[in-house]
Formats: C-alpha cells, structure tokens, sequence
C-alpha cells in the first residue's frame, strides 16, 4: 500500500485439453492423481508440474505463474533489442529504451569502468567537511532515489486523500527489516554476521584497504543498528494508524531540530504544506545521530548505502556480490539471471511506462481488456451480494459498505496516458549514468505531485508486471496488462478458469478495502470509522480467526507464519475465493451450464484453476524470508487455507466432514 499473449498462450495454456467444449479447461497433466484433493489440495493441484518443473536456479520459486512473469520479459527482450537497432530520433521512446537497454547490455565498457561511474558521488561524499555538507548530500542521494537515512515522497494525505502531501518515512538499513538486526535465533545471527562480511567486500570492491573496510562495516552495523531500534516492527507497519502522524512544517522542524528542513524542501522544491511523518519516533534517532556521530560515520554510512544501491549497475564484482548476499544467501537463488534478463528489468524499472507502451501495443488485444473488465463488474456485484446478506452486520454499517464499494476505480491492462520521458538524457555512454537519469526523472516526476490536485488516472505499477494492488487511498484496484495471462487470464480459457485464478485475484483486491487495513478507510479514502462498535468488534472477531488458522502453518519445524502479519493477504484470498466463486454464478444467470471439461465440472475448474495459478515450488530460504517479513504466505497455504474454510470447495469434491481440506464448523473462518 504505503503497492506477449501470443507468446504466452502457446509456452503456458496450449498444453490444455479442451475436452468437446472447444473451450480451455485445467492442466490436467499438472495434476497429482496420487493424491487426493479432500487431502492436499496444493499437492492434488499442480504436484506433477512442481516435480517436472524444478525451480530454475536464478529463482527463488516457480510456478506457470511465476513462468509467465518471466516470460513476460522474453518479449520485453524482442521489443527492446527492436528499439536498440533502431535508428531513433532524440526523446522518442525507441531511443530512450534502446540506447538504455543497450547501454546496460555492454558488459565489456560496464567492466571496464568498475567503480569508476560512481566516483563522482561518493567524492561528493568524500569531500562533506560539516553538517550542512552532509544534509546536502542526504538531499542529493534522494534525488537519486537512494532513500537513507529516510525517505520523502509524495502521497494522497490519509485524512484527505485529494490532497497530495510529503511522507517522510523510516529508512536506511540494508537488512531486510529491522527485526534482522535484533532477533537471537541462530538464523538472524548468521545473517548478521554474513551482512557484515558482505558490506566489507563491497567496500573492499570500491577501493578500501581490508582493515578499513572491516571499520566501515562496523560502522554500517552500528548506526543501522540504532536506527533500527527506533523502527517499527512488520506487524506494526500494518496499522495505518500507527503511521499517521500530520503535522505542519515547523512541526518537522520541531521535532528534528538538527535538520536544516528549509534548505532541503527549497533544493527539492517541495511546497512547505502540511506533512505526515510516519515513525517519529526514527526521525527523532535520526536527528539524535546528527549530533552525536561523528561526520566520518556519517559519510561511511552514506557511501555504503550509495554502494548498495548502484551495485546491480556497476561491473561484474559488484553485481555478483550483490547477488551473493542478497539473492544467493537470503533467498537461496543459485545463479544469476541471464543478463539481457537484467536489463530488461532495470528498464521497466526506469524507464516503466515507455516500455510499458511499446509492450501493450504488441502484446494486449483491446478484447483481453473488454473481458476482464466484464469479470471485474461482475466480481463488484459479488462483493455487493455479499454484503447485503451478511448476517453479523447491521443495516447502517452495510449500507456504509456498499457505498465504499460503488466508489471501487478498477483500471485494466495499462494506463489512459502516459508519462513524457522525452527530456530524459539517455544514451550508450554510461549504463550507471542512465539509470541514475531514469531515477531521477521518477523522483521528480513523484516530487511534482505534492500541493497540486489530485491525479486519479496514475497507476502504481508498470504495465508489464505480472502483478495487482489495491490503493486505499484512491479505492483503485489495478491489474496491470503483466498479470492478464495464463495462468491468470487467456480468451481461450473457459469461465470456470477465468473466475478462478484472475477472478480470484480481482475479488483479493476487492476484498483489499474491507480487510483489517483497508476497513479502516471510507467511501471517499479517509482514515476514517464507518463502522458501529457491535460491528467492529464481530468483524476482529472473524479476522482473529484467520489470525489463529495461520499462526498454526509451519514452513519447517519451529518456523510458522504469523498470522497478524499475514492477515490482510489471507483475507483477501479467503473472500476473493468466495466472491469470485459467486460471481461466476453471477456471469450465468440467464444462461445455458458451463460445461464439464476434461471430467471435471465447472465448480471443480474453479478450484483446481486456484490452486494451479498459486502453485509455486519456494526455496527454504526464501520461505523463511517470507515468514518473517512478507505480508504474503506462502503459495502453500494460499491455497488450502481459504478453500479448506469454503463449503463450496467441499461440495464441488464431495470432501467427507473429517477431510483435511475441511476445518471443522467451530473452527471455520468466515470474514466476507
């Protein structure tokens, strides 16, 4: 929050068998006959995919979801090498992207330069001689999009969400969250100890002696240490409340009086407007550090978080320890991706919407669109359906509901306009150079937003990516051109299998608005109460449920997911799998049965299609990285855990009371 069909059609869903109906029904060959689906679903859905399919080794996991996520990138590649042979004019978006994919594909010059392309800043760095120095340069690495000690960006305001106002949020530390820096079991010890090693090799890579080096990551450790100890937790984080504190301008300069904040709102041409400062409680260690460390910490903590952040642009060494600690070691992936497979990222990165335009006009009939957004109708009428037969909540909440729900802008495959790179200076020069412009642009681009009106029709999220969100702010569910394939979406597909993975997930960012974070905002995206107290505490009654189901899943002895952490997701999957099942019966009303494909009837394509879109195979390490900081579970139970809840799944595979897949009445959790 505060987040080629062709191609595809042929590589994902040709090996589907149509059955008599002419339509596609499941992968039958993905199924595990083996198994029953009363018992494991996860397993009875796609076992036989996940055993002919091992992860490959740049991934942390895989699945036909994951797959065509990737492949995505396949014709991201046929289009950029398209634009880097073109003889382009200047600002077009065939220069723009060629001559940055280009630039970032010549290893040879990136090798050659090393560190070099990145001497300037961290001599700017180098040459801080005072405080004023140094807060210039904080204000310079933002610009950059390098976010330390914390980040500003532009943002509707919670309180009123036409307003867009500067968030100054925590930041600064290179573990993955702070409880990393804090927690005593062997696992977080050891990554302690490998980020350390890891700082040191990168400073070592940037020209450091060894026992300087060694310093330097001391230091790195110590100031991240702190800030982290004044740092929310993941759980934390997910109350919005928690993170909504607005105050005016000589508020901020009150609450951090070692920040010079007139020198770096009038460089960053910011509007001096009312704020909201996320963790205050940060920004107060951060202003503490200003006056207690010393400048050549402070400048070895720079430089290191400049490091980290240009790693993945700079030569060989650098990319590859990169990889080592933060891939390799955290996630457990085994080999790097292929270049042009980089590339292609750092481009929808950068430069996302340029791509995202030439990928569209290539790949995303107009008729792909038009049925989504018919599924998306039908899923909103699901939801309303739903609410109003709710039988814990009263008449005047429900109404205040269905109001939020008539409010919902869904946007479909890619945006009405799009964003001018024209001005953007790109060229084959410098790969470092390129991305630093695109970063900037973005930044810029984010800055500009604040004190002027609201701008509903941007999106989140490159049109590429295979991905959706929900915006509470804005009451947008978004899905992107990325994620409207198979195993997701495909024309060819019937109902039944269309309701049942991106129906699913249309109705999870639905359900986004009415889950533990999104009930907390109105019809008009206010952090603001619609509830009655009786109806409020029967809805965290029914989430607490959800909460316990999910504490109770354990990745490996002595690890389980926690459900606090993971409970907006899992509601989301919990109701976007019933309401999406309901509007599906909603798409038949007035006409003939779907029919049965394969053996299998539509209600049972439904189920399976859910359980074979959210089939990844993940990586231990991984797993346990998800556990700790991830909102989202694991595929696992993505998938048994909303269906083992919904009678409807126990009636479409006639699952006897004492099945697995089947929670027992008492303990069966129900939310929407």
């Amino acid at each position: 929050m505060k987040v080629s069909a062709i191609v595809i059609l042929s590589l994902v869903a040709g090996a589907a068998c149509a059955g008599d109906s002419g339509q596609q029904g499941v992968q039958v060959g993905d199924l595990d006959r083996k198994v029953e689906p009363c018992n494991d679903f996860f397993a009875y859905a796609n076992g036989t995919w996940r055993a002919q399919n091992p992860i490959p080794a740049s991934m942390p996991r895989w699945s036909r979801r994951w797959a065509a996520g990737e492949a995505n990138k396949d014709q991201l590649k046929i289009l950029l090498e398209a634009a880097a042979s073109a003889k382009a004019q200047k600002g077009s978006i065939d220069q723009l992207t060629g001559d940055f994919y280009a630039s970032c594909m010549d290893e040879a010059r990136i090798d050659r330069l090393g560190v070099e392309p990145l001497k300037p800043q961290l001599t700017e760095i180098a040459n801080v001689r005072d405080n004023d120095g140094l807060q210039r340069e904080i204000q310079r690495l933002h610009a950059m999009n390098v976010s330390v000690p914390f980040n500003i960006y532009g943002l509707s305001d919670d309180r009123n969400p036409n307003d867009v106002i500067v968030q100054v949020d925590a930041s600064g530390l290179g573990l993955p969250d702070r409880d990393y820096y804090f927690k005593t079991e062997a696992r977080f010890k050891e990554a302690r100890i490998k980020y350390l090693e890891h700082v040191q090799k990168m400073f070592e890579l940037a020209g450091y002696p060894a026992n300087d080096a060694k310093a330097a990551a001391q230091t790195v450790m110590r100031m991240e240490t702190s800030l982290a100890q004044h740092s929310l937790d993941n759980v934390a984080l997910r109350d919005p409340k928690a993170t909504d504190h607005k105050m005016t301008f000589a508020q901020l300069q009150q609450l951090t009086p070692n920040f010079g904040w007139q020198q770096y709102y009038a460089t960053s041409k910011l509007p001096t407007g009312e704020l909201n400062v996320a963790e205050p409680e940060f920004l107060k260690e951060v202003d503490r550090q200003l006056k207690a460390t010393s400048l050549a910490d402070w400048k070895t903590y720079l430089s290191w978080h400049l490091l980290h952040s240009a790693a993945p642009s700079l030569s060989k060494a650098f990319v590859q320890e990169d990889f080592a600690f933060n891939s390799a070691y955290l996630q457990g992936a085994k080999e790097m991706k292929p270049r042009w497979k980089q590339c292609a990222e750092s481009a929808d990165s950068q430069l996302g919407e340029a791509v995202g335009k030439i990928y569209v006009e290539k790949y995303f009939p107009p008729q792909a669109k038009a049925r989504v957004q018919d599924m998306v109708k039908n899923l909103r009428l699901a939801m309303g359906e739903t609410i109003e037969g709710l039988q814990w909540m009263s008449p005047a909440t429900k109404k205040r509901a269905l109001e939020k729900l008539s409010t919902f802008n869904p946007k479909v495959g890619y945006p009405d306009k799009w964003l001018d790179y024209s001005a953007v200076p790109i060229s084959r020069d410098s790969y470092w150079n390129n991305v630093v412009a695109g970063r900037q642009f973005n930044v810029r681009d984010n800055w500009s937003t604040i004190g002027k009106p609201l701008d509903r029709d941007r999106w989140g999220i490159t049109t590429p990516t295979s991905d959706a969100y929900y915006n509470p702010l804005l009451n947008e569910i978004v899905f992107p051109a990325g994620i409207l394939q198979p195993p997701a979406f495909s024309l060819a597909a019937s109902d039944a299998i269309n309701y049942g993975a991106i129906g699913v997930v249309i109705g999870h960012e639905i359900s986004h608005g009415f889950d533990d974070q999104g009930a907390q905002y109105d019809a008009q995206g206010r952090l603001k109460n619609w509830w009655s107290d009786a109806d409020l505490k029967a809805f965290q009654t029914r989430t607490a449920c959800v909460v316990k189901q999910f504490d109770g899943y354990f990745i490996e002895p002595g690890i389980h997911h926690n459900g606090k952490l993971v409970l907006g997701e899992s509601i989301g999957d919990l109701a976007g799998a019933r309401i999406a099942y309901r509007a599906l019966e909603i798409s038949r009303r007035g006409k003939a049965p779907l029919p049965t494909i394969d053996g299998f009837t539509p209600e049972q394509q439904f189920f399976i299609a859910w359980g074979q879109f959210r089939g990844d195979e993940i990586r231990p390490e991984f797993a346990r990285s998800m556990v700790q900081g991830d909102p989202h579970p694991i595929a696992k139970y993505r998938v048994i855990g909303p269906l083992s809840n919904l009678p409807e799944f126990q009636q479409a595979f006639q699952c006897k009371a004492d099945a697995p897949m089947v929670r027992k009445a008492s303990e069966r959790c129900e939310v929407w």
